[in-house]
């Protein structure tokens, strides 16, 4: 090969390599450029985070292994170091307070229990400065009361679509996603969809390569995270969605079963799409019972 084919070759290939020597992800834009260290990741918890939704993106940041440069460093954070307890009954030390935690460069927000307003703020103020605040699960409602979410599209788990509808309405849900990305803000339907969002946010760190090659090692087969539009699910979303002139589930949205699970509140009949979500409603049906269990126009 001539001197200046060789040349032109190289500098092709410099335009092409992401950080670490990575293929950068051109495939849908957001490539976010990593910091000169590690990338600091903190995972928030509270009483009875659910396990999968950030030990999942754990496992996945953990795993990332960018070529030539170190990768994401990952803390836990809670409102204090005092031992919480997520979904299963797992005791979890958390490694730092708010009052102390490093300031992230991503932040995870896992279903867990409802924040308190000194969490609404750090959340707040560390997002001013975080590349990408994501959720995953109902941790979108905690997302959500922070006020970040107004105004903007997000999805969260399927059997919350309706509460959440009605507890932030300036939110415009997105049924049926995988994940819903903005330049910074995240939102994972829920459970495993954290791991393809954790992925998508490895791709925009360090490129496509990385992200593949930390699928590769996880045994992870899922193409979730190359398509947030949830294509897979699309079928069953579709046919699980309430149809004009049904009854609709005041929990999850979904089309209720009028004298099945069925019960009474305040005076009015409530019909519910299965036993798990009237049970949900009987728990805090406060949550659910503005307009909930009504007929579809």
């Amino acid at each position: 090969m001539k001197p200046t084919a060789l040349l032109a070759v190289l500098a092709l290939l410099s335009t092409s390599l992401g950080a670490g020597g990575d293929t950068t992800q051109a495939r849908s834009g957001n490539a976010i450029k990593p910091p000169e260290g590690p990338v600091a990741v903190a995972f928030l918890l509270s009483e009875g985070a659910t396990m999968i939704d950030f030990t999942g993106p754990w496992e996945v940041f953990q795993d990332a292994n960018p070529a030539g440069r170190e990768g994401f460093r990952l803390y836990t954070v809670a409102e204090t170091t005092a031992p919480i307890r997520a979904t299963g009954g797992m005791k979890i030390v958390p490694d730092y307070s708010i009052s102390n935690a490093p300031a992230p460069n991503v932040i995870v927000i896992p279903a867990q229990s409802a924040p308190s307003a000194a969490v609404r703020e750090w959340l707040k103020r560390s997002a001013e400065t975080a590349d990408v605040v994501m959720s995953v699960c109902t941790g979108a409602f905690v997302l959500a009361s922070t006020g970040l979410l107004d105004g903007q599209a997000a999805t969260t788990h399927h059997d919350f679509y309706g509460a959440f509808e009605r507890r932030y309405p300036t939110v415009s849900v997105q049924r049926g996603k995988r994940f819903v990305e903005g330049p910074k803000l995240a939102t994972a339907g829920g459970l495993t969809s954290g791991m393809d969002l954790a992925l998508r946010v490895v791709e925009r760190y360090f490129g496509t390569d990385t992200a593949e090659r930390t699928a590769y090692y996880m045994e992870y087969q899922s193409a979730g995270w190359r398509d947030a539009t949830g294509a897979a699910n699309a079928e069953y979303a579709a046919s699980a969605q309430s149809q004009p002139g049904e009854t609709v589930c005041p929990v999850c949205g979904m089309s209720a079963r009028a004298g099945e699970f069925s019960t009474e509140h305040d005076g009015h009949a409530y019909h519910f799409c299965s036993e798990a979500c009237r049970t949900r409603f009987l728990a805090a049906p406060e949550l659910y019972a503005n307009g909930g269990g009504r007929t579809m126009p």
